[in-house]
C-alpha cells in the first residue's frame, strides 16, 4: 500500500532533498531579511509553502528592496508572503 503523501509518491530520497532545499531557503531568509523578530515566521513559511514558491518570493523581495535596510527588506518579504498566503489560503501564524 502506497500512502498518498510526499514520501509515498516520491520516496524518502526526494523528501530528504526537499527538506535540504527548505533548510537552505530558511538560511537565506534569515541571513538576508531577519531584523531580529522574524525567525518564527520564516520557519513557518519554510514549512508551509513550497520551495519554488519561496524561491520566487525571495527573488522578488530582493529586487524590490535592493539597497534598503534590513527592516525594510524584512517588511517587503513579509508583505509578499502574506499576500501569497491570503491568495492560497495558507495559515502562516505560529500556533502556541
Amino acid at each position: 500500500m502506497v500512502l498518498d503523501t510526499f514520501v509515498g509518491r516520491s520516496g524518502i530520497s526526494a523528501f530528504v532533498e526537499d527538506q535540504r532545499e527548505r533548510e537552505q531557503l530558511l538560511s537565506a531568509m534569515l541571513a538576508g531579511f531577519d531584523e531580529g523578530r522574524s525567525k518564527s515566521f520564516f520557519c513557518v513559511v519554510a514549512t508551509v509553502m513550497g520551495a519554488r514558491e519561496i524561491t520566487r518570493t525571495i527573488t522578488q523581495a530582493e529586487a524590490e528592496s535592493a539597497g534598503k535596510d534590513v527592516k525594510s527588506r524584512s517588511k517587503a518579504l513579509h508583505a509578499l508572503f502574506d499576500k501569497i498566503a491570503e491568495e492560497r489560503g495558507y495559515n502562516l501564524k505560529l500556533r502556541k
